[in-house]
């Protein structure tokens, strides 16, 4: 059996992070009919006994939906404000999807400041732990709109791993516009090699080459890696899959679908 199927069957608790690239088009609107998918899969998983916490970018990218303009996208006042509308429109979108379900949904809005401070971060733990015991899905994300150079996390596939760290999740999922870790960008390398499982962090960095980050997202692959080496430092281990491919939690976790990379071997990540 694959490990990313196994480590899906067997995982209660599960942190699912969900990238601005996955939930735009190549124009940068929002792809409804992606959410729509995620969030049905995430209620598959609630059915099947799992417990979900998602970390969701995509607030800018609800942000420009909402009142067409992305020419300012490198203005930093204009993309907080781009974010501070979004939100709404994010959170409207994840409810609607999931209350069709029966689900309720809940929002976090963190910097980094929260994760530090001891107070704050036990009243979010707490806060998790409370919601997710009433069958609720906490949606987090950055709190984009006041988030700055001293106080950001920076991208949420970080936030996606100091939460699952936080929770002590079984698993943190990462929905990327890839497959998941290649040796080469496969974007810019028709013979790029994806690698399925990963056990030693330190050699791997120095053998792969890293490609561009998407237009529409914060992140790329090496805060995808380094996320992946937090939570490893907790014996938490790390999917990568494409959360645009339809069904794809599901289907990995049924092996009808076997493109991903699972990190391992926690041991060697933690430097010990």
């Amino acid at each position: 059996m694959e490990k990313s199927a196994e480590l899906l069957q067997i995982s209660k608790k599960i942190v699912i992070k969900i990238g601005s690239s996955v939930l735009s088009d190549e124009t940068g609107s929002v792809n409804r009919r992606t959410l729509k998918n995620i969030t049905d899969q995430i209620c598959h998983l609630k059915n099947a006994g799992k417990q979900v916490i998602l970390v969701s970018s995509g607030a800018g990218i609800c942000g420009v939906g909402a009142i067409n303009k992305w020419d300012r996208r490198d203005d930093i006042n204009y993309k907080q404000a781009l974010c501070a509308i979004g939100q709404v429109e994010l959170m409207q979108a994840y409810k609607e999807y999931l209350q069709a379900h029966g689900v309720i949904v809940a929002q976090m809005l963190l910097t980094a400041e929260d994760f530090r401070d001891c107070n704050r971060n036990l009243n979010i733990r707490n806060t998790l732990f409370t919601l997710v015991d009433e069958g609720v899905v906490p949606i987090i994300n950055e709190n984009d709109s006041v988030s700055v150079d001293e106080i950001k996390i920076g991208d949420n596939d970080m936030l996606a791993a100091h939460t699952a760290v936080l929770w002590n999740a079984d698993l943190l999922i990462l929905l990327s516009d890839i497959d998941g870790l290649y040796d080469k960008s496969p974007k810019e390398h028709g013979n790029a090699r994806l690698i399925r499982e990963v056990y030693d962090l330190t050699t791997l960095v120095g053998s792969i080459e890293v490609g561009e980050k998407s237009s529409f997202g914060t992140g790329g692959i090496m805060t995808k890696i380094s996320a992946a080496k937090e939570t490893g430092k907790h014996n938490i281990p790390t999917i990568i899959m494409n959360g645009r491919v339809e069904d794809i939690i599901v289907n990995v976790a049924n092996e009808r679908e076997t493109n991903a990379t699972t990190f391992l071997g926690f041991d060697i990540m933690s430097g010990r």
